[in-house]
């Protein structure tokens, strides 16, 4: 690509986000409310520049509305439209389940296909690459046998579903799916989930027992301390499924005694109760204070802070409040199905795969084992200096956002012209 040839689009990045009165070239943005199949309503937003595009970047996460996204303008700026879509619940995610997510982006796939595009690309940031890979692999089967049930035991709609395939895959700073992000941040030394101080020192990541340097905020673990602890994270992972499983087997019995008639004024309050619990200390990621374990540019700390006392007991975090079937269906590394590691094998259309070398969300060897599987015969890894949303790692360098940027411009003129 050439100097002339090279997106405009520079100035204006703020974070995560764009200033439109900065963009390259003047747009035009019309949003779209749109029916799901199950009678739910998702919100989307398709930028132009000259209404006659023939390929569309989808830009989705299952939690957030990206509407100003970074790549938005690097996406127009390489000829193709881009389509920006919120989950049903912006912003919300305590009841998020990812099978019903998926009915969300099977509405603005088929809104996309009658407007007449002839080529859809996901580009999957975060978190929306594992809905979006999720919905790649589901989309390319068979309607009957696409999932028929949520982990909780929720009819999924899916095979009714219009879920158009598509024909190319972008993957920004994937992480392996919410499960596995939340499960490698467990803390396993907690003893009781209804109570985040009991604690077992022999497990404690933030102990000077266990290799932690309070006064400097960073660890050094031994090997066989780490696998102990993450034997002891799956653990923890399956005691909150058991727990998750328990409510919801409590509720259907008590609705199946009502139906059956023999159902007691207990039952109808169990019935009609909606169980949401918390999940504390889910920021103990041992690769995250330990950067000597599988290490890059990352920076000491988590996407939370430097601080694991603020981030793994305050209430900010992943998964923090959920409801059984939202643990299960989206947190629970175990039993959710939107995990990149179940997905994976049925992308066979062209994907890039950007990596942010200082990411401390996803890590190296994650991204290599994602990378590994893509079965794609047209596929590619690019790595990139910048943190997990692409801002540059040190005060003189370029952002990787523009980076980034550059090289899917690159990508879709090469791959969707």
């Amino acid at each position: 690509m050439t100097d002339q040839e090279k997106p405009t689009v520079t100035a204006g990045m703020r974070g995560a986000s764009w200033d439109a009165r900065l963009m390259s070239r003047p747009y035009q943005m019309v949003p779209y409310a749109l029916n799901t199949a199950d009678g739910q309503r998702t919100l989307g937003f398709l930028f132009t520049v000259t209404g006659k595009e023939k390929t569309v970047v989808s830009l989705m996460h299952p939690r957030e509305m990206a509407i100003t996204h970074y790549l938005v303008p690097f996406v127009l700026d390489a000829g193709c439209a881009c389509w920006v879509q919120g989950p049903r619940s912006i912003g919300n995610d305590l009841r998020l389940e990812h099978e019903l997510a998926l009915l969300d982006v099977a509405a603005g796939m088929a809104h996309l296909r009658e407007l007449g595009y002839e080529r859809i690309v996901l580009l999957g940031n975060s978190g929306g690459a594992g809905l979006y890979a999720f919905y790649n692999q589901q989309s390319q089967a068979a309607s009957d046998q696409r999932i028929a049930r949520t982990p909780g035991g929720r009819p999924t709609s899916l095979a009714e579903a219009e879920m158009p395939v598509v024909d190319g895959m972008i993957l920004v700073s994937p992480h392996p799916g919410q499960g596995k992000l939340l499960m490698s941040g467990l803390d396993p030394s907690v003893v009781d989930e209804n109570d985040p101080m009991q604690t077992d020192p022999s497990l404690d990541p933030f102990s000077a027992a266990n290799g932690f340097d309070a006064a400097a905020g960073r660890g050094s673990y031994a090997p066989d301390f780490i696998a102990r602890y993450r034997e002891a994270q799956e653990k923890r992972a399956a005691r909150i499924d058991t727990r998750a499983r328990a409510l919801l087997k409590a509720k259907h019995e008590a609705r199946q005694r009502i139906k059956g008639g023999s159902g007691t004024e207990a039952d109808r309050r169990v019935a009609a109760h909606a169980p949401i619990f918390q999940v504390w200390r889910t920021d103990a990621d041992l690769r995250s204070w330990d950067i000597s374990l599988d290490p890059s540019d990352r920076k000491t700390g988590s996407l939370w802070g430097r601080d694991p006392f603020v981030s793994n007991w305050g209430s900010v975090g992943f998964g923090r409040v959920v409801t059984p079937e939202s643990w299960l269906s989206t947190w629970s590394g175990l039993s959710s199905n939107a995990a990149l590691d179940k997905t994976l094998d049925a992308l066979h259309q062209p994907t890039l795969l950007l990596e942010y070398t200082g990411d401390q969300c996803t890590f190296p060897a994650d991204i290599e084992a994602i990378y590994r599987q893509i079965p794609s015969a047209r596929k590619q890894h690019l790595r990139v200096r910048g943190n997990h949303h692409g801002m540059a790692l040190s005060r003189d360098e370029e952002p990787g956002q523009r980076i980034a940027g550059r090289h899917i411009v690159a990508w879709l003129r090469e791959n969707m012209s």
